[in-house]
């Protein structure tokens, strides 16, 4: 659904034909399937299919970048007329890690391409190692990290470096830059980045979102840029370095043109979505068909709820109220607690089965 948004927002900015899209590239470390594209959801979402190319990108936190240089080079070849490249992330910590405290969701969207463009992409360059300062292996419920390790020789070598590297290859200097933003996984990394960097406060402040937002990895940078286009004028210039674990960096300079001014309002600014809130202590969330498999177990929930089983979705839930019990209780989450209503003697025993496999308490109505 943030894919989705943001990639509906950027259209109504771009007010081009969908059918013109060649490519829908979707950068995220939470894509909803292990095995089916989210690319190919968003690319039907939007009326783009069928003519075109959509892939999911894995990056860590530079997936979004990464593929905003893939569509670039599909434009510049002339393979392709526009191109959809999204970042867009429900960000993991494990409970009690420090990744916990700014873990958050959010993306956005770009459409790249040549024609009646808001900014000029004038030049892009990457930093990338094998350095393992976060993964998170097949099966794990959450991303591991080498802790003080993800400082200097992760995040700092590979940001600095592209960033030079940018500065290099430009001839440019930080003077001549408008706007700076850089990843963000909290305010202190991207505060220093830009301080080693040259930058001064007035250059790097419209992109720091993660003390308000959080980090949304592969969403961050890409919010940054989009919350700096909001209010960039035409002919400034910006300077933008991403960064994911693994671990690389994207580097960018931009240059705003005339065209943003009759765009921006077309669809909503980055910082009227954040103001745009509500406070929860709680969230109830309800899944969707079935239990076991739904994409709402990548939550850990407080509290399990079962409302009572009827013979619904046979074709996928299964032909008896047994199996279709089995498939529900799929949302028992070990040593949590389980509420289940009404029920009947063969669903009873599905249930305290599943309870007692996962070590959870369970009340029956």
């Amino acid at each position: 659904t943030i894919a989705v948004t943001a990639a509906r927002y950027a259209l109504a900015r771009a007010q081009i034909d969908t059918s013109k899209i060649g490519a829908v590239y979707v950068g995220s470390e939470s894509h909803p399937y292990a095995v089916k594209p989210t690319a190919s959801i968003v690319a039907e979402a939007v009326c783009a299919t069928p003519k075109l190319t959509a892939a999911d990108l894995e990056f860590a936190c530079k997936a979004g970048t990464a593929g905003i240089q893939m569509t670039m080079g599909l434009v510049e070849s002339g393979m392709i007329e526009y191109g959809l490249a999204i970042g867009a992330d429900t960000s993991q910590g494990a409970p009690g890690d420090a990744l916990e405290y700014t873990a958050s969701a959010g993306g956005a969207a770009y459409i790249i391409g040549k024609e009646n463009t808001i900014a000029d992409i004038n030049h892009t360059c990457s930093f990338t190692t094998d350095t393992p300062d976060f993964y998170r292996r097949e099966g794990q419920d959450y991303p591991s990290h080498g802790g003080r390790f993800t400082g200097e020789p992760a995040y700092f070598k590979h940001v600095l470096s592209t960033a030079k590297m940018l500065f290099e290859e430009t001839d440019t200097k930080p003077e001549d830059y408008d706007y700076a933003c850089f990843h963000q996984p909290n305010g202190k990394f991207y505060l220093r980045a830009g301080k080693k960097l040259g930058f001064n406060s007035d250059q790097i402040k419209q992109g720091l979102l993660t003390p308000n937002i959080g980090n949304t990895y592969s969403g961050a940078v890409p919010l940054a840029l989009s919350n700096i286009l909001d209010v960039a004028e035409p002919g400034d210039n910006i300077f933008v370095i991403s960064y994911g674990s693994g671990a690389g960096s994207d580097g960018f300079t931009i240059t705003v043109k005339d065209e943003i001014k009759e765009r921006r309002d077309l669809a909503p600014k980055t910082q009227d979505i954040i103001d745009d809130k509500t406070y929860v202590d709680y969230a109830v969330y309800e899944t969707g068909l079935g239990g076991r498999l739904d994409s709402t177990n990548i939550i850990q929930p407080l509290v399990s709820v079962l409302t009572p089983i009827e013979l619904e979705h046979t074709q996928f839930l299964g032909n008896t109220i047994s199996q279709i019990a089995y498939e529900k209780a799929g949302i028992i989450k070990n040593n949590t607690p389980a509420v289940i209503g009404e029920t009947t003697p063969e669903t009873r025993t599905v249930f305290i089965q599943k309870a007692t496999s996962t070590n959870s308490a369970i009340y029956l109505a």
